[in-house]
């Protein structure tokens, strides 16, 4: 990711932080969720508002091979509130 897409995600990053404590998520989701993006964001070295749906279908099925299912459900609620 060259350093443009590199601003834009943390502002994207930051963005997601500051819409999830306006909403009343507790800080332990928080860091989940955060967390989850930023697992996306290294798994294709890409901004994550630049991923299509056939994009997350193949993070997800990587991610279930790798992860466990309940890591799987955490990032599956955390780009809820992203997308």
């Amino acid at each position: 990711m060259n350093s443009s897409d590199q601003k834009i995600t943390e502002h994207l990053y930051q963005q997601h932080i500051t819409n999830l404590k306006l909403q009343g998520k507790r800080l332990s989701t928080i860091d989940s969720y955060a967390r989850s993006l930023r697992r996306l964001t290294a798994f294709f070295d890409r901004r994550p508002d630049e991923l299509n749906t056939n994009d997350l279908k193949c993070y997800f099925a990587s991610l279930i091979e790798t992860h466990s299912w309940s890591t799987v459900k955490v990032d599956r609620n955390a780009f809820q509130f992203f997308y």
